[in-house]
């Protein structure tokens, strides 16, 4: 499998990404302009475009849809999907077009599918921080490979497109250049270790996490918080070493693949460990949920075992102070 089309995209997608925010993301902002809507949607059809061409006979599961796009996008959003879409490719493109790259092959199954979100970490898109362009590959229900495009990755100057194939991960510069082959760190010292946590709090208790941390004998760790799947980026490519997810108590929530697809295949092949809160790998044959999965841990592979001991040790004080209480 070539995946030469798929960064290509990822980078073009990373391009319109730029522009929106570029003039849509000032105080001049036009009243009803979403930013977020307009590079969720334009990403998407920009990497759907490129599998369409590159491997027609797969299947996608993503995050936005034609139907959508025509009926909940207003006339001028669209008209600006559009244009921008056209711009990175270079040439007309109609709406006929978008809606049919949006739409591409969501419907069928195939031996492989690509998952897909556009954006990952709306708010630090908006706050032009830290977010992702993240596309999965699936086949027989396995993740086998993933780019990433992360434009705020430390660094690099328009951050860091990183891409896991045949049991190995790559980081690029954006702009373009030779990648490299990275791996997950060898980082046990407490001291060393970087913990990476969501930058939103309905992410995560930060309380919480530090029960965790402290249970799991990490208490002199270094914390550092950042939006959207590049926490996954950043632990493949020994940028950091644990990123958790903790459910809340008796919680029936569960993940979207496409938040972790990606993530989970760079971290993989980069020798690190993803598993959720029960130490059980992630599922991905139901469909766009990982619903036999509940929480997430993602390490550097060498602690995996340590923090999950704590996980456990904490929830269970927590399923014990709630049956007090």
């Amino acid at each position: 499998m070539n995946l030469d089309p798929i960064m290509e995209a990822v980078r073009r997608a990373a391009t319109l990404c730029h522009e929106v925010q570029h003039h849509f993301l000032t105080e001049n902002t036009k009243a009803g302009v979403e930013p977020v809507t307009i590079a969720d949607y334009g990403a998407q059809a920009l990497i759907c475009e490129a599998i369409s061409r590159a491997y027609p006979d797969d299947a996608v599961v993503a995050e936005e849809a034609g139907q959508q796009f025509l009926t909940i996008v207003d006339d001028t959003q669209r008209a600006i999907v559009i244009d921008l879409i056209g711009k990175v490719l270079g040439r007309t493109v109609t709406e006929a077009e978008v809606v049919g790259w949006l739409d591409f092959n969501t419907g069928i199954t195939a031996p492989r599918t690509w998952v897909i979100d556009p954006i990952d970490g709306t708010k630090g898109f908006l706050a032009m921080r830290h977010f992702a362009i993240a596309v999965g590959v699936l086949e027989s229900g396995s993740i086998t490979a993933g780019v990433m495009g992360c434009p705020g990755y430390p660094g690099y100057a328009g951050g860091a497109l990183m891409y896991a194939q045949d049991g190995k991960t790559y980081r690029a510069p954006m702009a373009g250049g030779e990648a490299h082959q990275v791996f997950a760190s060898k980082i046990t010292e407490a001291a060393q270790v970087r913990i990476l946590e969501s930058v939103e709090k309905s992410h995560a208790s930060q309380d919480r996490m530090e029960k965790v941390r402290l249970a799991s004998g990490l208490g002199a760790s270094q914390l550092d918080r950042i939006d959207s799947q590049e926490k996954y980026a950043r632990i493949a490519g020994g940028d950091g070493e644990l990123y958790l997810r903790l459910p809340r108590l008796n919680s029936e929530n569960r993940h979207m693949v496409w938040d972790h697809a990606a993530g989970a295949a760079l971290v993989y092949a980069a020798g690190g460990s993803v598993t959720d809160i029960d130490g059980s790998p992630l599922d991905f044959t139901h469909g766009r949920l990982l619903a036999k999965n509940q929480g997430m841990i993602v390490s550097n592979g060498v602690l995996h075992e340590q923090i999950l001991a704590g996980v456990v040790e904490v929830l269970k004080q927590e399923a014990a102070e709630s049956a007090e209480g």
